[in-house]
Formats: structure tokens, sequence, C-alpha cells
């Protein structure tokens, strides 16, 4: 079966993604049915909500996935978030406030991941 999309939506959501960088480093092994699904719904109808802007949102998305320990995505997500302008030293602050409310293994392993992707991205 295959995922019809709203090309209006899909639109807005690339535009979010492309603003990410997300599509160069998301990786390939998800379905097409699926990524198409996760940026017209996520991207193009979340993350274009009035009420927060996208930077807000980065932080945000950055905070849930470092409580939820989602390696993979928050590789994805720091880089989306340097893209975005978001400073290092402000992504350490989120990590150290969580290290309180998700714990310091969550935290550690942040803060690790975070090194590894800023290294990268300063070589490239």
């Amino acid at each position: 079966m295959s995922y019809e999309s709203n090309e209006k939506d899909l639109k807005k959501g690339m535009e979010i993604v492309g603003k990410l960088n997300f599509l160069s480093h998301a990786g390939s092994a998800i379905s097409d049915d699926l990524r198409s699904h996760t940026i017209e719904m996520l991207f193009g109808k979340v993350w274009t909500r009035p009420g927060l802007e996208i930077e807000e949102r980065s932080m945000i998305t950055l905070a849930g996935l470092i409580a939820l320990n989602r390696e993979n995505e928050l590789r994805l997500h720091f880089r989306g978030a340097r893209n975005l302008g978001i400073s290092r030293d402000k992504i350490e602050e989120i990590i150290f406030h969580l290290a309180h409310y998700a714990g310091w293994p969550n935290a550690v392993s942040s803060s690790n991941i975070l090194d590894e992707v800023w290294t990268e991205m300063d070589s490239e």
C-alpha cells in the first residue's frame, strides 16, 4: 500500500527539513512512505504550527530525545539544531538541566553524542 500525501503539507514539511538540513544525514533505513508521512505530518503540520519558532521546537525536540535517550535521532537533531544556529553552549545547558530530570546516564550519553556530531560537522 502506498501513502498518498497532501502536497501542500509535504511542501511545508520539506521547507522545515531543508532548514534543518536533514535529508543528507537522515539515512535510508525507513521506507519512502514512512519518510513522506513524517515530512508531511510531523514537519509539515506539527513543526509549522503557530506559537513556537523553529528554534524553540528544535530545542524542545532535543529535550525529549535526550530524556528518552534516542541516540540515532539525537545525532540528526543535534545537526539540525546547529544548522538553525543554536549554539553548542545552549545545547550543553539543555543537557545539564535534563541530567537532573532524565538521569546522568542520558546526559553523559547525550554529551558524548553532541561532541561527536560537533566534531564531524567541524570537519565537513
